[in-house]
């Protein structure tokens, strides 16, 4: 991005400084044309304007003058300043005004007069402009003076109309009372029913008091009959029966009986242990048994006509003192709830009579106070009317308040207007987005080369080399950029060359290629393969240079290579001139050379480093020698009629291009990380 900036910096710095240079002209121009402006203020306050007023309205309440009332919905202030921007005020000012020629319309006029009420207060401020200081002090006193004119007018006419509107109405009102304050009175002496409100109250509060009892004994009821159904289960009985066996266990011939029975049911079980059944004297107390039954279930009916389903067990050791509390507690239960019954249904007749007389009283009632509601509100409006009337006497500023002076008008020594920090904003923001607007005109005409332009091409592209940032290359490849060195040369490696040779050009200089040179040269020396590596920029010889070994100018002797290491060669440049360096590949010298030295060095890869083929003339001539071709591009830096035009001429000289390698990616800041040679290295 910070490549792409000074690039685009670097190519349109001209137009840049012209266009903000005309910008900061017209600024200045702009600050020193404008005319200047004066500013007058002044701030109105709105007085306290509450009086005596408190009239009674009957069972309408009072009607009490609270002076001025603050809403969110209606605020006076607004009021006012509606008054103060209004046509009738600024009319006056504006005919005597010495520009009036300025302003030939009254609207336009108006804005020069700036009305705002203050937040939570009861204050207004002013701002009058003017092109001198004393012009805005003289409309700020005019517009005072106008403004309290306009509302003495608005008073005296607000005034009369309520004074003729409140008549019509107290004229009105004094009739309906009079009509019906006559139909109350008729109707209390044809019925002879005066109100009774206490005795209506005292009815409801007794059915209220008398329906609350009932449901507590309905309740109480409920609760008892509860109880005795628990009581019931806990002994398997009903009350009635539980009534009955207590009779029986409390009565002694009864329980003397049974006593008996007990003992002859113990003498036959003794008995049966001697003797058998057939026994007389087991037969003898058998008999004695059923005579004890027939004796007892007598005596039985005697206390107990219906003794179905009772409990025939109590009485002697068995009854026990708990089951005695138990039936108590049970016979009592029962008899509590059906006393309770008994009371709330009495009470519920007590209820009943009393809404009877309610009713009977509410017939006549309802009519007498619909006729003393209605004579209370004629009354109430009545006195409210009145109360207007005299309101509207007392005060003639309830509608329109005396707004007072708070501060006298007074000029800001400094002009408001040109204002330089609004020219120099719309300065600076005019800038950015011109430049930006330049920038994007220039791009759209821009011959620069473009990611869209490499689809065109339809090319392969053999590599993407980051920007390279290392001094050195050196043949341990670990850095992002020399990976994709590596990455270039396995791709070479795959590839069927003619002679093993490749040619890296470009269309012009400063797009990379002697940096690709190298780091192709040094990616081959690193996968094993002997390179030779030939600088044929006969005009820079660059890569001559980067390792020191630059021929004399002019000689006549042919370079011979130069060791780099032990995979690795250089083929110096030869300094000749233009004309002879040409000659010198056209006529078939360079190509001899090469095939010489490449027989003799036994190289696997020859990788020639030619000049541009758009700045050159000799470089399109050596596909001759070297068919294969590398074309180096460089994003945003190599112009695309000059690639188009170098993939042209290299084409008509039946060059092969085998494919594109971009430099000056930008590089991507993630990836996967591994150890080699005790470094780290991001893929």
């Amino acid at each position: 991005m910070v490549v792409k900036v000074s690039t685009i910096i670097q190519n349109y710095w001209l137009p840049i400084i012209g266009l903000n240079g005309t910008i900061l002209g017209c600024s200045v121009v702009i600050a020193g044309l404008s005319p200047r402006t004066w500013t007058a203020n002044s701030q109105f306050i709105l007085p306290d304007t509450t009086t005596n007023l408190d009239a009674s309205l009957g069972t309408l309440g009072q009607i009490k003058n609270q002076g001025i009332a603050f809403t969110n919905e209606l605020s006076p202030l607004q009021v006012q300043t509606s008054i103060i921007t209004s046509n009738e005020v600024i009319r006056p000012i504006w005919a005597s005004d010495p520009e009036k020629n300025k302003y030939p319309v009254l609207e336009s006029y108006k804005k020069l007069f700036q009305v705002k009420a203050v937040n939570q207060s009861t204050t207004i401020q002013v701002e009058v402009q003017g092109s001198l200081a004393e012009l805005a002090k003289q409309r700020t006193n005019r517009l005072i003076k106008s403004y309290q004119r306009r509302l003495n007018e608005l008073r005296q006419g607000t005034s009369a109309s309520r004074q003729q509107f409140s008549q019509v109405q107290l004229e009105d009102a004094e009739r309906k009372l009079r009509i019906a304050k006559n139909k109350l009175a008729d109707f209390k002496k044809s019925t002879g029913l005066v109100s009774s409100e206490d005795q209506t109250k005292n009815l409801v509060e007794a059915i209220k008091s008398t329906r609350m009892e009932k449901t507590q004994a309905s309740a109480q009821a409920q609760a008892a009959k509860i109880r005795a159904n628990v009581l019931s289960q806990r002994l398997g009985m009903s009350p009635s029966k539980a009534m009955n066996s207590l009779r029986l266990s409390q009565n002694k011939e009864y329980q003397a009986l049974r006593q008996k029975l007990s003992e002859i049911d113990t003498e036959i079980a003794v008995a049966q242990g001697d003797f058998t059944g057939e026994h007389p004297v087991i037969q003898s107390l058998k008999q004695k048994r059923d005579e004890l039954l027939t004796a007892l279930y007598k005596q039985r009916v005697e206390v107990v006509p219906n003794a179905e389903g009772i409990d025939t067990s109590f009485g002697g050791n068995t009854f026990k003192d708990t089951t005695v509390e138990i039936i108590a507690e049970l016979i009592q239960a029962d008899a509590e709830s059906n006393a309770l019954q008994k009371q709330a249904s009495q009470l519920q007749n007590e209820v009943n009579n009393l809404q009877s007389q309610l009713t009977k009283i509410s017939t006549q009632q309802a009519e007498l106070s619909d006729l003393q509601r209605r004579y209370d509100i004629a009354e109430g409006v009545y006195k409210g009317i009145v109360a207007q009337l005299e309101q509207t006497k007392i005060s003639a500023f309830s509608a329109y308040p005396n707004v007072q002076v708070l501060d006298q008008p007074r000029v800001n020594p400094k002009p408001i207007s040109p204002k330089l920090s609004l020219i120099a904003l719309g300065a600076i923001a005019s800038s950015i987005l011109g430049t930006s607007a330049l920038i994007s005109f220039l791009e759209s005409r821009n011959p620069l080369l473009k990611p869209k332009d490499l689809q065109d091409m339809e090319l392969p592209i053999l590599a993407r080399i980051p920007t390279f940032k290392s001094a050195t290359l050196g043949l341990m490849l670990e850095s992002a950029s020399e990976i994709g060195f590596q990455r270039l040369a396995s791709t070479i490696s795959l590839m069927p060359l003619e002679n093993r040779r490749l040619m890296v050009t470009s269309s012009t200089p400063g797009e990379g290629k002697t940096t690709m040179t190298l780091g192709l040269a040094a990616a081959l020396c690193f996968l094993g393969f002997r390179v030779l590596m030939v600088d044929a920029d006969f005009h820079q010889a660059r890569l001559s240079h980067y390792f020191g070994y630059v021929l004399p100018k002019e000689t006549t002797a042919l370079p011979t290579p130069v060791k780099i290491n032990y995979r690795w060669d250089l083929l110096p440049a030869m300094q000749i001139s233009d004309g002879r360096a040409v000659e010198f590949v056209a006529r078939g010298g360079f190509e001899r050379h090469l095939d010489a030295i490449q027989k003799t060095g036994k190289y696997d890869y020859v990788i020639v480093d030619s000049g541009p083929v758009g700045s050159t003339s000799e470089a399109a001539l050596m596909a001759a020698a070297i068919a294969n071709v590398l074309l180096v591009i460089q994003l945003g830096v190599s112009d695309r009629y000059m690639v188009q035009e170098t993939l042209e001429q290299l084409m008509r000289h039946h060059a092969r291009i085998i494919g594109l390698a971009l430099n000056g990616v930008e590089e991507r800041t993630d990836g996967y990380v591994y150890k080699r040679d005790d470094k780290q290295v991001n893929s």
